[in-house]
C-alpha cells in the first residue's frame, strides 16, 4: 500500500489529508477567512508586563493581544552580560550551562533576570507566533527567530547546530553536523530536518543562502514596518504542508485544483526536485476525499466515542487544560478470561489511542485511563506498546509509566488546535458544558417559582409558556402536581408549549 498527500483546494477551503496504507493519519485544513498564523513574524509593541506571570501582552495587530514568557525573550550581548554578572554559577567560573542549562542554550532563557528587567510598556519587539490563539487565548509569541526551509531551520539568535532526533545513524549525523559548521555563518544556529538525511551538501547550501537571504530581507523590512504590523508571513497551509510532510517515503501528492498543482509543482522543483514527479493531478470524475474514503474518516474523528475492531471502545473528552481518554470493553466479552479479555482491549486501545491524538492534533497534557490490569508484565506491555505506536507522530511526544491506578499521564506538543476545534463550536444551547438540565428538573424549578410568586400576585390566572418536551411531561406525569399547585395557590394554570424556546426556557405570564 502506498502513501499519499491528497490537497483538495477551493475558493472557500483548503483541505489536505496525509493518507498511509489507506488510513488518514494527519488531516490539515484552512479558511482564507482564518488563515493560520504560526511562522508569521510582527513588529509589536508591549501594552502589559505582569511580573506576578513573568509574561507580557505584546500587541501585533490581531484582535487579541499576543502572550510572551519570560523565557521566549532575547537577550542581546549587552543584557547577556548583565546577566552574566548576576548568576553566581559563572562568578565561579562554572559555565558548564546556566543555572542547569546547557552550553548551546545560554542566550536564550533568562534565570536571574525577571521580565520587568527586560520589558517596559511601549517597547517595540520583533516577535514570532510559535502557538495559534486557541479558544479565548491569543498568540503564543517568542523572540528566538525561526525560518524554517526543506531541510533546515535557521535560528539567527542562536549559535547551535542541532540534528533531528530521528534521524538515527550517528555516523549520517556526524557528517551533517561537520557540514553545517563547514557552511554557518559564525553566531548562527541552524536545526537539520529530518528529511534531510540523505540531502546533499549542494542541497543543504542552497537552503541556507535562502535562509540567511530570507532573514536580511525580514530585518529590512522590520526597520521600516510601522507599528504594529505584519513583517513576513509564513508559506501558506499547501505549500507549508509539501514542505514538511512530502518527503521520499510520500509516494505520491494528488491535487485536485489545476492551479495548485502547478503552484505545488514549481514549488517542488526548487526545493525538491528529485520528487517533482510525484506530484499528479487528480483526474476529475469525482471527489478526491470521497475516492480515498477520507470524508468518512475526518467525520469519524470527530466522534466522542469510538468503536474498537474487538468490540471495546474509547471516550474521548475534552476540556480546557487537558484532555481524558476512557477505555471500556464495550460489548467484547473475550474468551479465555477477565484479565486477558481487559489486556487485549487495552492493547487494542493503544493503537486506537497513537491514531486518534495524531489525526485530531490532540495536545498539552493527556490522560488515559486504561482498564485496570493486575498483572504487572501487561501494564508494562502496554506501556511500552503505546510508546512504540506515537512513534511516527512528528509532534513531540513525553509518556510517563502506567499509574498504580492504571492511568497514563502524557503530553503532546500542540502548535494549532485541533480537529474539533477547527470544524465545530460551542453547542447553542448548553455553549460546550455538554449537558442540559432535564425536563423535570425545570417543571420542579417552575414549580417552585410560582408557588413563591402567587403570595404576590393578585391575577387568578397563570400560563406557563414552555419547550413541548417540559409541557407533555406537566400534563402527563406531573399532572397531579399541577391539581396540587391549583388548589394551594387559588391560581388557574394553562400550560402552553413553544417549540421556539429553549428547553431551559420559559416565561410565567400572571393574568
Amino acid at each position: 500500500m502506498s502513501t499519499d498527500l491528497l490537497i483538495n483546494a477551493t475558493p472557500y477551503e483548503i483541505r489536505i489529508a496525509l493518507v498511509e496504507h489507506g488510513n488518514l493519519v494527519e488531516f490539515y485544513l484552512e479558511q482564507p477567512t482564518e488563515k493560520g498564523l504560526i511562522g508569521n513574524i510582527y513588529r509589536g509593541k508591549v501594552v502589559r508586563v505582569l511580573p506576578g506571570m513573568q509574561a507580557a501582552f505584546v500587541d501585533i495587530g490581531l484582535e487579541r493581544t499576543g502572550f510572551l514568557y519570560v523565557d521566549d525573550i532575547y537577550i542581546n550581548n549587552a543584557e547577556f552580560e548583565k546577566r552574566m554578572a548576576k548568576c553566581d554559577r559563572h562568578e565561579d567560573g562554572d559555565t558548564n550551562g546556566c543555572c542547569g542549562e546547557p552550553p548551546e542554550s545560554l542566550c536564550r532563557r533568562t534565570p536571574g533576570l525577571n521580565i520587568e528587567d527586560l520589558l517596559r510598556e511601549g517597547q517595540d519587539l520583533l516577535v514570532q507566533v510559535c502557538k495559534e490563539p486557541i479558544g479565548t487565548k491569543g498568540a503564543r509569541l517568542t523572540c528566538h527567530i525561526t525560518l524554517p526551509c526543506r531541510n533546515l531551520v535557521f535560528m539567527p539568535m542562536t549559535d547551535h547546530i542541532g540534528i533531528s532526533r530521528k534521524i538515527e545513524n550517528e555516523e549520517v549525523r556526524q557528517q551533517l553536523r561537520k557540514d553545517i559548521e563547514n557552511l554557518r555563518p559564525a553566531g548562527t544556529g541552524f536545526i537539520v530536518r529530518t528529511v534531510a538525511e540523505n540531502a546533499s551538501n549542494e542541497d543543504l547550501e542552497a537552503d541556507m543562502e535562502f535562509l540567511l537571504h530570507t532573514w536580511s530581507e525580514v530585518q529590512d523590512l522590520a526597520a521600516k514596518a510601522p507599528l504594529p504590523s505584519l513583517v513576513y508571513e509564513d508559506l501558506d497551509i499547501t505549500l507549508r504542508v509539501v514542505r514538511d510532510v512530502f518527503s521520499p517515503e510520500v509516494d505520491r501528492v494528488v491535487v485536485d485544483d489545476q492551479k495548485t498543482f502547478e503552484r505545488v509543482v514549481r514549488f517542488v522543483d526548487t526545493f525538491a526536485p528529485r520528487l517533482k514527479g510525484r506530484v499528479v493531478l487528480a483526474p476529475t470524475d469525482g471527489p478526491i476525499f470521497d475516492a480515498y474514503g477520507v470524508e468518512m474518516e475526518v467525520n469519524r474523528a470527530l466522534d466522542k466515542k469510538i468503536w474498537l475492531r474487538c468490540g471495546g471502545y474509547i471516550i474521548i473528552d475534552t476540556t480546557e487544560a487537558l484532555t481524558v481518554i476512557d477505555v471500556n470493553t464495550g460489548r467484547y466479552v473475550g474468551k479465555s478470561g477477565l484479565e486477558e479479555t481487559i489486556f487485549k482491549t487495552n492493547m487494542e486501545a493503544v493503537k486506537e489511542i497513537a491514531y486518534q491524538l495524531r489525526l485530531r492534533n490532540i495536545g498539552g497534557i493527556i490522560i488515559i485511563d486504561f482498564i485496570d490490569m493486575e498483572e504487572e508484565t501487561h501494564r508494562e506491555e502496554v506501556f511500552n506498546a503505546l510508546r512504540e505506536a506515537v512513534r511516527k507522530d512528528k509532534s513531540r511526544v513525553n509518556i510517563l509509566k502506567v499509574s498504580e491506578f492504571g492511568l497514563v499521564q502524557m503530553t503532546r506538543k500542540r502548535n494549532r488546535e485541533d480537529l474539533r476545534h477547527m470544524m465545530c463550536e460551542p453547542c447553542l444551547y448548553c455553549h460546550g458544558e455538554g449537558m442540559l438540565k432535564s425536563a423535570r428538573t425545570i417543571c420542579y424549578e417552575i414549580f417552585r417559582r410560582i408557588e413563591r410568586e402567587a403570595k404576590k400576585a393578585v391575577v387568578s390566572n397563570v400560563t406557563l409558556q414552555v419547550h413541548p418536551k417540559v409541557a407533555a411531561l406537566m400534563l402527563k406525569e406531573e399532572a397531579a402536581t399541577i391539581d396540587y399547585l391549583q388548589h394551594r395557590t387559588g391560581r388557574q394554570l394553562t400550560i402552553l408549549p413553544v417549540k421556539e424556546l429553549h428547553i431551559e426556557k420559559y416565561d410565567i405570564v400572571w393574568g
